[in-house]
Order: structure tokens, then sequence, then C-alpha cells
């Protein structure tokens, strides 16, 4: 699913409102637009020592968990049609679903199809009435004549169904939100068209289709393929109704069938002959262009990247209301959520709406072109799409773009990994397919497609890609045929990066050290595998890692342009190694992993003049910056004045966005004087980095600062959510100064009063910066008030996760305040408010959270609630089993933070006299 992506915006993808990419991911962030320094952001060095830390992961099986296989086709489905009518204002729609299967064998004489939840008026075969069975899940029909090899049946089931649980979704105003438009959409992905259509529901099975609907005729209905007729009713009451038929004459599965219905306003483009085209409400026609505006040249790239033109007859893009992912891309006719429509502040620096239109896009190759065979292989689409994401970036903006963005799908990956649990890729166990959809599935699908084109080159992937997707064109595929592809096209065996990438979890977690010896004109390079374990015999047991990872050396000329780059590719095999380079003269920095392609953690233990030279001067963005988390982690004068150097002068964006994050982590006030240099920074992205990074000081200055800040506004929506949600931070630290704590309430009490805007960013902002005081009543009061039915939907579902964060230091009574309401949001069946209240529930650390969370679990039908419920249930378990050993660790800790932070300063001022 294109930004089924139930994931995290991070630091690389800022929070937007809009539902992410993935279906099933993490409770505690799963469609959950964060703080854009959250943890699920956190520096690339910092996520390494934590990632490589760890002792051990969570399991992904969880129980009732089996193996999962295609079932047996009793034929192949050549074709579906549906015929509807859909009554809108009771909720309701039925008719007849007719399904021309071509048996695979003599003698069947039944036939199991999926239909959950619809009532099932007849069923027949060439007009005669069949028999059948059927307990609300499945749908046995009793063949009266058994099949016969060749000789096809069509097999034709009237039915009805009433308000809809899943599957297809009806949008109305209610007396809390009257002006919700009127909506119906589907969502089919991974297994739910059979609660709308009976039908054999799984990707195996691809056929043609066709949808006739009836509908009022005020309304529009887009569906895939092309339009092949619309007719007038005489017979629809007021206003008369309107028949669409739609026909999907290429082979798809039931998943990719769709149907979108409202009073849209058509937008119409074209790519080479081929229709584009853009469905929104009126009143969002202004947004069209600034945010699907691209897509005729997102064609045009990835029917050249992809050695494939785009293959169906148009390509659709429906915005629609209440959608419970990101996107979906549904054969020729993708759905996106209305909260990716921009405006013109929101464009600024909001790049997810893009990415979302190129990731849904993608999938006309990769998911719906090339349709995988098994749910377990779903990494080809999810992968290759979110992948495509980062080709987009580095086609349209520029390479270090695209580096950037491939790390922040690197660090999405690391932060599942190392904090929810640890899986191969390709696994068939598990008890739902939409558990797969995870970070996993996506990023280190993304990433694993990075490494393939760089082990590969640009051309002899492309001439990969060409080939797997001209060869499996209309077909289905498992990961063996990409393999299969690669060595077919390029002579190439990538067997052992599949094998260490795909077919196991993990990845390998480098610490790196560099000596050099001047006398031998030696370089030593030491690098230690910290994931490998000390037991096994082989290297599989051992968590051992075999690449081959380039290590350039750099040396910088006078009034050169550039450094000279000494490169050699050397094999990382052993848990621990040293290698030794003889060079003409030392470098000026060494460069571990050049180009950064493998997907990895890496801690660098470079001494600090390598550190320096480094971030001034190595070519690759992603080496500048990992330079930089090492010198923030060293502290000192010395690195504070080098990384200031590099806030202010490096050339790209992204860079000086880490920096900033690096500079929030060392706490001094030399640090705090050059991260302010950032506020002015002409990239709203990096200014927001360091409006957040100022949240780490606990002053009465960083208080200011964010507050002016807050007070003026920004032209970026985002730098503002920053803003607010700091002051909030930095108030819940000044334990000296409560008055702060006042201030700040009065200040984001204000914003969340005056404040509106696209997806209520800023408000949800205030609400961030709300939840940091965690022993304020008043704040939990604005919380629980924006936490009712009524309230903006994304500015309610945060208040509803935050009602989890400040929790933490109530008291008894107001535990119980924010339990009542967890307790009757449990009673609501809106998946997001479900997902939101879930990951509100994990933060909590009262056994209490747990029974809410089991009544969730009990009461939806969506099993991705479910496990998100589970693995909270668990979070909760293990948050109050450890609670008294986490405080007295905490105290401990903070103690030895406050000696570090004095001690640093201390080491500032001595520096700053010796110099002086």
């Amino acid at each position: 699913m294109g930004s089924l992506k139930l994931a995290i915006p991070s630091l690389f993808h800022p929070p937007s409102g809009i539902a992410d990419r993935r279906a099933g991911h993490h409770s505690a962030s799963a469609i959950v637009p964060v703080h854009p320094l959250s943890e699920k952001s956190m520096p690339h060095a910092l996520l390494t020592s934590f990632a490589a830390a760890r002792p051990s992961h969570h399991r992904f099986e969880l129980p009732g968990a089996q193996p999962q296989y295609k079932p047996d086709r009793p034929g192949q489905v050549e074709h579906i049609a549906l015929d509807l009518a859909i009554d809108i204002a009771n909720q309701s729609f039925g008719g007849t679903c007719t399904i021309r299967l071509n048996p695979v064998r003599d003698g069947l004489t039944k036939l199991t199809l999926d239909a959950v939840d619809l009532t099932i008026g007849s069923v027949t075969i060439d007009g005669v009435a069949q028999g059948f069975d059927y307990d609300r899940k499945t749908l046995q029909v009793s063949l009266a004549t058994p099949t016969v090899i060749g000789q096809a049946i069509e097999l034709a089931i009237a039915y009805h169904v009433d308000r809809p649980r899943r599957g297809l979704y009806f949008v109305q105003p209610t007396d809390t939100e009257p002006d919700k438009p009127v909506q119906v959409w589907t969502q089919g992905e991974d297994e739910d068209s059979r609660f709308w259509f009976p039908c054999f529901d799984y990707p195996g099975q691809l056929s043609t289709s066709e949808i006739r609907v009836r509908v009022p005729a005020d309304f529009l209905a887009i569906s895939n393929g092309e339009l092949i007729a619309t007719e007038d009713c005489a017979d629809g009451g007021d206003g008369g109704e309107k028949i669409y038929h739609w026909s999907q004459t290429q082979v798809h599965p039931t998943y990719l069938m769709t149907l979108a219905i409202g009073k849209f306003a058509e937008v119409r483009d074209e790519w080479d002959g081929i229709p584009v085209t853009y469905y929104v409400e009126r009143d969002r026609l202004d947004d069209v262009a600034r945010t699907m505006g691209k897509t005729p040249r997102m064609v045009a790239f990835f029917s050249d990247i992809y050695g494939y033109r785009y293959a169906f007859p148009k390509y659709a893009q429906v915005c629609v209301d209440d959608f419970i992912f990101g996107g979906m891309e549904n054969t020729s006719t993708t759905l996106l959520t209305s909260r990716c429509l921009l405006d013109e502040r929101a464009a600024i620096d909001d790049s997810s709406s893009e990415s979302l239109v190129a990731h849904e896009l993608a999938h006309q190759w990769f998911g719906d072109l090339v349709v995988i065979d098994h749910w377990s292989h779903a990494w080809l689409k999810e992968g290759a799409a979110s992948y495509a994401e980062v080709q987009w970036f580095e086609h349209e903006r520029s390479a270090d773009d695209g580096a950037y963005y491939l790390l922040g799908e690197a660090r999405s990956y690391l932060a599942e990994d190392s904090g929810r649990y640890r899986r191969p890729i390709v696994t068939h166990v598990y008890r739902e397919a939409i558990e797969l959809y995870d970070s996993h599935l996506y990023e280190k699908g993304a990433c694993v497609y990075h490494m393939i084109r760089a082990e590969l080159g640009d051309a002899l992937f492309k001439q990969a890609i060409t080939k797997f997707v001209n060869d499996n064109a209309h077909r289905t595929v498992e990961t063996l045929d990409l393999i299969r592809a690669i060595e077919t096209s390029t002579g190439r065996n990538l067997r052992y990066l599949f094998d260490q990438y795909v077919y196991r979890g993990g990845h390998p977690d480098y610490q790196v050290s560099y000596e050099w010896d001047e006398d031998s004109k030696l370089a030593k390079v030491t690098v230690e595998q910290t994931q490998a374990k000390s037991e096994g015999t082989t290297p599989l047991e051992r968590d051992l890692f075999d690449l081959k990872i380039p290590i350039a050396f750099g040396f910088i000329a006078d009034n050169a342009d550039a450094p000279t780059l000494q490169t050699f590719k050397v094999r990382i095999h052993e848990a621990q190694q040293s290698v030794y380079f003889p060079l003409a003269q030392k470098p000026a920095f060494v460069s571990f992993d050049a180009g950064n392609h493998t997907l990895k953690t890496v801690d660098l233990k470079y001494p600090t003049p390598e550190l320096k030279a480094q971030l001034k001067h190595d070519p690759d963005p992603i080496a500048r910056l990992h330079a930089a988390h090492a010198l923030a982690k060293k502290g000192g004068l010395d690195g504070v004045k080098a990384l200031a150097e590099a806030l202010t002068g490096d050339r790209f964006w992204g860079v000086r966005r880490e920096v900033a994050s690096a500079l929030a982590t060392i706490e001094t006030i030399h640090a705090f004087e050059a991260l302010s240099q950032g506020l002015t920074d002409p990239d709203a992205r990096v200014r927001a980095a360091v409006v957040s990074g100022l949240g780490n000081y606990k002053t009465q200055a960083a208080f200011k600062v964010v507050a002016i800040t807050l007070k003026q506004g920004d032209p970026s929506y985002w730098v503002e959510y920053a803003a607010a949600a700091a002051i909030g931070k930095i108030a819940a630290s000044q334990v000296d100064h409560p008055d702060l704590v006042d201030r700040a309430i009065a200040l984001l009490k204000d914003i969340l009063e005056t404040r509106a805007g696209w997806n209520d960013v800023v408000q949800r902002g205030a609400i961030a910066g709300l939840s940091r005081l965690t022993t304020s009543i008043a704040a939990l009061d604005l919380i629980l008030n924006y936490t009712r039915i009524g309230v903006p939907q994304a500015l309610r579902r945060q208040a509803i996760r935050a009602l989890g964060s400040i929790s933490v230091g109530q008291t008894e009574a107001n535990l119980e305040r924010i339990l009542d309401r967890f307790s009757q949001l449990a009673a609501e069946e809106f998946f997001l408010i479900q997902v939101s209240a879930v990951s509100g529930l994990e933060e909590m650390a009262t056994p209490k959270a747990i029974g809410i969370l089991q009544m969730i679990a009990d009461r939806t039908a969506d099993g991705r609630v479910i496990r998100m419920a589970e693995e909270a249930i668990r979070s909760v378990q293990e948050r109050c089993s450890s609670d008294r050993a986490l405080d007295q660790l905490r105290d401990e800790l903070d103690k030895v933070k406050q000696q570090n932070r004095d001690l640093l300063g201390r080491l500032d001022a001595l520096e700053a006299k010796a110099q002086a």
C-alpha cells in the first residue's frame, strides 16, 4: 500500500498529518504525526548506540501466529463483474457479483469463497440455482454440475450489505462534524475486499474486472480502468440517479479493485496521451496543482527507470476524507487521504505529499503491473515503492537529497528493529497478512533495493529492474524471481545479499576506530561488529555479517576545491578485525563505507581532528553528518566550534539540520549560543530542528528564545510546531521557576485558540508541548478538552495520544480521569481513533491501562488494532514490572548527566581561557 504506511514521519519525512504509508506499524507510532525530532527520528549516532547495545529483540510472531500459505486454487478467475446500487443515506449497498472461473480440474463439486458479513440472497450458475452454506466468513457453494476442465462457469451471487465495518466506507456529516463531505470509498489491501464483495481474496488470482454502480445523479463514481458508459436513471427519486460503468481490461488481484463516490471536482491533465486526472472536494481545487501537479513528470520518470511504459489506460488520484491510511495504489486509480492536500504555507517545507504521490504511482509498476504471489513477498512492491521516493527526490532535487531521504528510511527501520521487534523481511509466519506491513517491509526493503543498486552500479541495476518488470508484467512474482532477473540480466549472483538482509533479520552494527603510524606510513582501521554474539560456530549463529565495505581516505591539497579520495574495498566478516593501509601521507579524514550504501549502524571512534576534517570536507553528506554526531558525543569547545561552523556553512540543508540536533545534545552555554545561530537559516527544515534542539536546554534563556519564535511566528507550520512542543519541554524542566509553567500554558492555550491551519499542525504542537507538563492539572484539563468528539480529527488524535504522555506525573485522582476518558474512547469504532487510543495507553505505567487495551482488542474488528493493543499490553506490563528499578536508574542517570554538564562547562571555560 503506498501509504498504507502506518509509519512515522521522521526527521526526514516531516510529520504531516498524513497517515503514513504502511499498514500495521508500531502501535505507539502508527499513523501518528510526531515531533520532528522525536525518538523515532533520533540522530543516527544515537540510534547506533541504542541498537548496538540492545541485548535482545522481541519476537515478531505473537501467540496464534502460524505458517500461512497460498490456498489451493479451484481454477483461474478470468473476470469479476460487480453490479451495485449504493444507498448513501442508509449506508448500505447491494447487487450482484459475477465471477467467471475456469476450473483447474474435473469433478469439483464445491467452491469456497471469501465473504465476510454479507447477506447472501442467491447463488446461480447460468441461471440455475446452486446450494450454498454461509457462516458470515466463507461462502460454500455446492455445484449442481461438477466442473470440467476448459469449461468456464459463471457464478452469480446476489448479496446485500448494511453498514459495512470494513472494505467499503461511508463518510457523512454528523451532528458534531456538520461540514464533513458525503463520500463512499473502498480499501481492499490486504484482505478486505471480501467485506464488500464475495471473491477468492488473495493476490495470486489475477483477473479482469468491471464495476457498474448506481449512485445519485449529482455524484461521481470513479473506479479502475476506463469509463465505458454512463446512464441516467429516470426512477431515482429527487434529482435522479446515474449508473457509471467502468472496465479494467488488464488482469489484477481483488485487493486492487476500488470504487470512490463523491461530489468531486475533476481536474484533467495528461502524459503522452494518457489521461491523468485528479478528484477532490470542490473547495480544495486550489490545492491540486501544488500537491499532485508533478504526477505527469513522475509517470515519465518511472516509465524510464523501470524500462516499461505506464501500462494502464488512465491514472487517477482521488482524495477522500477519513481515509484510514495515506494512500492505496488501486490499479489505475489511487485513493489518497485528503490530508495530503497542501495549502500554500504547508508547501514551503512539507515533502510528505510529494513522496506519497510518488510512492503510490510507483506501485502501478511494482504491485499492480507486477503482482506479488503471496503476502510474504510484499517487500518486492512496498520496498520498491518506498525506494521510488528516494529515486524521485534524487532526480527532482539532488543526489544529496536522495541520500538523506534514504537515511531517513534506514532510521525508521532501525527504530523498529531496536524498539519493536526484529524479523526477516520475507516470512510466512503471522496471524494476519497486514502484520507484515511495517518498517521492515517498507523502509528496510527500500534500503535493500539501494544496496542492490550500489552493488550493480546504475546501468546494471536499471538493466536488472527492466528485465524483472518486462518478464513479469501482468504476472505474479516472489523474491526468487528478482534474484533470477538480476542473475540473468547482469550475470551477478547477489544471493549472499538476500540471505543476509532479506531472509534473516538484523543488520551489522559497526564500531570503527582509526590510527595513523607516521613512521611506517600506515593507516590502521579497526572494525568491530558489536551485534555479534560470542557463542556459536557459524557466522549465522554468531549473527555476523560478511560484506565488502569501501573505506576511503581523504587528502586535502592546498587551494583544492574538493578532497582527493583513495578508496579500498575491504571484506568485513569477523567480530573484530584490523586492516592496515600503506599511504603516501597522513590522510585528513577517513570515510567508512564510502558513499554510505550499506544498511548498518556506525559508531565512529576517530580522533577529533579527523572528525572535524570529515565534517568540513567529505563530499558525502551522510559521512559529514556521521562526523557531526561523533563530534557531539566527544563534546568540548573544539567540537562545538566545528559544529557551529557547519551549522551556518554547510552547503546541504540536511547536514545543517543534523548538526543542529547534534549541538542540542551537548547542552553547554557555548553549544546553546552556537545552536541559536541557526534560527535564521533560510531552510525551514533546519529552523525546525534548531527550535526543537533548543528545547533540550533547561534554562530561562532557552525559554525566552523559543517563546519569541512562537509569538512572532514563522512562515513554516513545522517551525511553529517545534516551538510549541519545545516550550512545554523547557518549562517542565524549570522546577525552580514554576511561573514558567503558567506562562507556557497560557501561551499554548492561546495557540490552540488562534492558530488554526493546515491539518492543525501548530495546534498539535501545542498539545505536544502541554503533554510535557506532566504534573500540571491545567495542562491535563486542556488536553482532555481536545479529546472530545467534534474536535478536528488530527488535533483530537494528537490529544488522545498526549493523555498517555501527561499521565506519568499526575495524581491518582487525575489518573482516574485519564483512564475514564480512555474507557470512553475504547468504545469508538473508527480505526484512527482506536490506534490513537492504543498509542496513548501504551505510554502509561499503570496496570489499569491493560484492561482498557484488552477491551479495545476484544471489541475491534481490525487485526491491525488487535496486534497494536497486544504489543501495547506487553509494553505496559514491562514498564510496570520495572518501574521502581527504572526510577532509581533515572535518578542516578540524572546525577551523572548533571555532573557531565558541570564538567563540560568547566572544560569549555578552561579551553576559552587557554585560547584567549
